[in-house]
């Protein structure tokens, strides 16, 4: 969603969707290969073939909101472009993609974790973000980034898979983003694109030195459209058809939402979800007397008012 909405800016050039294979095109960089074991890239992995080849392939799809390719304007009407790149696998890639495009700028999108969490759920149960078919350390398919030493996780659960790609995945981000200037990058949080979407769109066209237009502030003053790639309507308490899973690896996550929410405090104001939190929610459960679930019927909707059934819910802890 922040792709597509970015991508209605006058200044801003893309290749049109998502790039994985204008990376992976190189077979060196690409897991499926075994040449290499994973999504992570550094400097090292950035050598002068690598650099001319990756810059070359984005020159030539690049193309503007009105779809107007880059490479049949006139060089000197055209300038130099100022590409908005988006593909999940580059959390593990900010070193080399800094090594190829040193004046990049970096948006860190981040989001409640537990919703975060049941959306790669989700896409894993779906089978439609499947990214590597054969892998050596994997006995079927992966779907979305693949981390380093993922074949650890062969023996565990979805929702611990989940929570693997999240945590490597953010401390990533904010490990590598916290080596270079702070004014290299910002951040922002999915609520507020959701619900603040002018403002906080204006403030990142603002970050990225790029035209805040007249047609990109009419499209983010009505309500923005569901994003390609959207599976299901949105809704803030989706998650929770996940929430027994996810209540299981949260509390094995709250380092690293404290680790977010000290590093983007100084670039919004709002947090991605303090450890406190956390807590709350589980305390404003009700608690189940014996007696009350015996009254219950299985399928009838949970007392708690979760949305959920009995059985998946409070029937389910019991």
């Amino acid at each position: 969603m922040l792709f597509e909405t970015l991508s209605r800016a006058q200044q801003f050039w893309t290749v049109g969707g998502e790039s994985h294979m204008l990376f992976e095109h190189i077979e060196k960089l690409s897991p499926a290969h075994g040449l290499c074991e994973s999504n992570r890239l550094t400097g090292d992995d950035a050598d002068a073939d690598v650099v001319n080849r990756i810059r070359n392939a984005f020159l030539g799809q690049l193309r503007d909101r009105n779809q107007t390719p880059f490479n049949q304007l006139e060089e000197p009407a055209a300038g130099l472009p100022r590409l908005l790149e988006k593909t999940p696998k580059n959390a593990l890639r900010i070193p080399f993609l800094n090594s190829i495009f040193p004046d990049a700028r970096y948006i860190y999108l981040f989001r409640d974790p537990r919703q975060n969490l049941s959306s790669i759920i989700e896409g894993w149960r779906s089978q439609r973000f499947v990214t590597y078919a054969n892998l050596p350390h994997w006995p079927g398919r992966w779907s979305f980034l693949l981390p380093p030493e993922y074949g650890k996780m062969r023996a565990t659960s979805l929702e611990e898979i989940a929570a693997f790609q999240w945590r490597v995945a953010n401390q990533t981000v904010l490990n590598d983003l916290g080596q270079m200037p702070a004014d290299r990058w910002t951040a922002v949080s999915y609520a507020d694109l959701v619900t603040n979407a002018g403002p906080t769109i204006e403030r990142l066209c603002e970050f990225a030195d790029i035209e805040y237009d007249q047609e990109l502030k009419d499209y983010c003053e009505a309500a923005l459209p569901l994003s390609r790639y959207t599976q299901s309507a949105p809704d803030a308490d989706k998650w929770r058809s996940n929430e027994q899973m996810i209540a299981r690896v949260v509390p094995g996550l709250r380092d690293v939402i404290e680790q977010i929410d000290s590093a983007v405090a100084t670039h919004t104001s709002t947090l991605a979800l303090q450890t406190g939190d956390l807590d709350a929610d589980a305390e404003e459960r009700p608690v189940v007397e014996p007696q009350v679930q015996q009254q219950l019927s299985r399928n009838a909707p949970c007392f708690c008012e979760s949305g959920l059934r009995f059985k998946h819910c409070h029937g389910a802890i019991e």
